[in-house]
């Protein structure tokens, strides 16, 4: 009896130290890409390694985990003999990544419409007391708001693939927003794009919610071309 004793506390013990580096982990990959995603580390940029480590006080197999997770989501990018580097944008990545939200966004907040549950009808009608409320001369707190309107429509998918692959386009296309974000670009019409699209799924509407939701997509992707086409 011992032995096994001892033998599940080992397991236990080496459970908590796998869960603290999957924290660790997680923490680092969550931290990074918010600097990527809002440009404090701007496209193009040299990852440095150590001033990440002295910085967000995490150690180097973490730091090194969110980079290969960031590689994947095309926010970073490993060169050979010379380092790790912010990806850069472009008009081409931001027509792919277009073709690929205007689809997967729209079918996502259908089945939001079609499975929306009192949970979700509640987080929902907050967030169009808080549209209601937006100041439109603050564009921060905005994306931030789009960011939280857009992630509750994935949730209420109740679709783990989708809402997975979803995130990871939508913080390109977050990026690529901050970049355009001091032009003022069309602040009032996502304001109102997004009541529309709320209160369609609220209704069960999918068709709706499909349309409003793809609308609003293709309204960012042209506002955000023309700013890039200028600069």
């Amino acid at each position: 009896m011992a032995s096994q004793a001892r033998a599940i506390g080992a397991r236990h013990a080496l459970s908590t130290v796998a869960e603290a580096a999957r924290s660790q982990s997680e923490q680092a990959y969550l931290r990074i890409r918010d600097r990527i995603v809002c440009l404090d580390m701007p496209p193009g940029s040299v990852v440095e390694e150590g001033r990440l480590r002295d910085e967000l006080d995490i150690g180097r197999t973490p730091i090194r985990e969110a980079l290969q997770r960031l590689a994947w989501e095309n926010l970073v990018r490993s060169v050979p003999h010379r380092g790790t580097f912010v990806t850069d944008v472009n008009i081409t990545d931001l027509a792919r990544i277009t073709e690929v939200r205007v689809v997967l966004e729209g079918h996502a907040a259908r089945l939001a419409a079609e499975r929306i549950g009192a949970g979700d009808r509640e987080a929902i009608t907050d967030l169009l007391e808080r549209l209601d409320a937006a100041e439109l001369t603050n564009p921060r707190e905005l994306m931030q708001l789009d960011r939280e309107i857009h992630g509750q429509i994935y949730r209420s998918a109740r679709n783990a693939f989708l809402e997975n692959t979803l995130e990871r386009y939508f913080n390109l296309s977050l990026r690529l927003w901050y970049l355009v974000l001091d032009h003022g670009v069309r602040l009032r019409e996502a304001v109102e794009e997004h009541i529309e699209l709320l209160r369609a799924v609220i209704a069960g509407d999918g068709q709706r919610a499909d349309e409003c939701m793809r609308r609003h997509v293709i309204g960012f992707e042209r506002e955000i071309r023309k700013v890039l086409v200028e600069r």
